[in-house]
This record gives structure tokens, sequence and C-alpha cells, in this order.
């Protein structure tokens, strides 16, 4: 028969060793995926932001703001590239509820605006040939540093 002293002892120091190894594999952080996540092709509005975003770039028309916790590249492209953002986004931002009039010009956005422009996509017309429309770019702290 075995002894119950031993027994205890034995279960004790199994219970310890097993609290040690749990704890220690709580703490540990797992390791980073690094594999490269997968990606579709872009539909067909990808082109228009490729557009306007390599106008801006060739033309040195780009800035950086920084608000809320984001760094932004604001990367501003007119024209043609323009043009066609802004057609693109008539059925959308009229169905979304992301167009209106301020300053002589007419806007229309990516998404409707709950607070103010920062970080959003957008577009605006003269009622004209003057078409502008800025698109950011979420860069991070790199940006700054």
């Amino acid at each position: 028969m075995e002894d119950p002293a031993i027994s205890l002892m034995t279960r004790l120091a199994l219970a310890i060793s097993v609290s040690a190894a749990l704890a220690a594999s709580a703490s540990a952080a797992p390791a980073p995926d690094l594999a490269r996540i997968a990606g579709t092709p872009a539909p067909a509005r990808g082109a228009i932001y490729a557009a306007c975003l390599a106008q801006a770039a060739t033309a040195q028309t780009f800035d950086r703001t920084s608000a809320k916790g984001a760094h932004l590249l604001r990367f501003t492209c007119s024209g043609a590239p323009a043009r066609a953002f802004w057609d693109e986004l008539a059925g959308w931002s009229a169905a979304h509820d992301a167009q209106w009039t301020s300053d002589g010009r007419t806007w229309r956005s990516t998404g409707k605006i709950a607070h103010d422009l920062f970080g959003t996509d957008y577009c605006s017309n003269d009622g004209a040939a003057d078409y502008k429309c800025e698109i950011t770019v979420n860069v991070g702290a790199f940006l700054d540093g």
C-alpha cells in the first residue's frame, strides 16, 4: 500500500508543476503570424483610386495630417482622374447621404460624414470643370518617426 504522505507530496508537486507551466504559457505572447494576407483582385473602382494617387504622387500634391491617433498621407488629385472619381461617386454618394453643397462647390464622399472630413475620401466640383479629390492613406506613426 502506498504511503499517504508520499502520495500527498507527489500530488502537491505535480499540481505546482502544472500551475507553473500554465502560468508560463498564459503570460507568453503567441508568435506573430508573418504570412502575407491573401488578397483578391481589386474591383474596377480600384483603378480610380490608383489614378488619383498616381497623379498626386507625380505632381507632389500630398501632405500629412495626424489627429485622433491616426497618421495619414492625404493625396489631392485634379483634372481627369478627379473627374473620373467624381463621376463614379455620383450614385454611391446619393445612396449613402454623402453629397452636399458648401462654399460654391458640390462635394461627394465615400461615406456619410459624421463629424468632420478627417480620414474621408471625397471629391468636389465647382459646377464647371474644376474637379478635386482627396484620398487619405493610413500610414501609422512611421510617417512621423
